[in-house]
């Protein structure tokens, strides 16, 4: 494995953390100021500031909390860009403790910024599931 997929590794591994622990900064540093997400039936998401106001207001108290697990399927490195598909498995527990789950897979593109990876474009394809992935 060479230093750019590690590098790539790393970012999903910090994204997932992040995730877990409801730290919108670090997740907000993983991207670049002009991400798209593309969602199945959802308007799409494009720039950072979306992205963050959407991520804060699913974040402190009284909010869902998050987890899941996420196999990269494949990295391909291209100079300053990357792109990466992954499966990716999603449980947002509500406040009164119900569950949604979500599973699918996602196709994410990431750019070489600075010397630091960051994702860029992300097509997620989760969709709901009723038994744990």
């Amino acid at each position: 494995m060479n230093a750019d997929e590690q590098a790539i590794r790393e970012l999903v591994a910090s994204w997932m953390d992040a995730t877990k622990k409801g730290d919108v900064d670090t997740i907000l540093s993983l991207m670049t100021e002009d991400v798209v997400f593309l969602m199945p039936n959802q308007q799409i998401m494009q720039g950072l500031p979306t992205f963050a106001h959407a991520a804060r207001s699913q974040a402190g108290p009284g909010s869902p909390s998050f987890d899941g697990s996420n196999e990269i399927q494949e990295i391909q490195v291209l100079g300053d860009w990357a792109f990466m598909w992954t499966k990716l498995a999603v449980t947002a527990t509500m406040p009164d403790g119900q569950q949604m789950q979500r599973a699918g897979f996602t196709m994410s593109i990431l750019k070489k910024v600075d010397g630091k990876w960051l994702l860029a474009r992300d097509a997620n394809l989760l969709s709901p599931i009723s038994e744990p992935v």
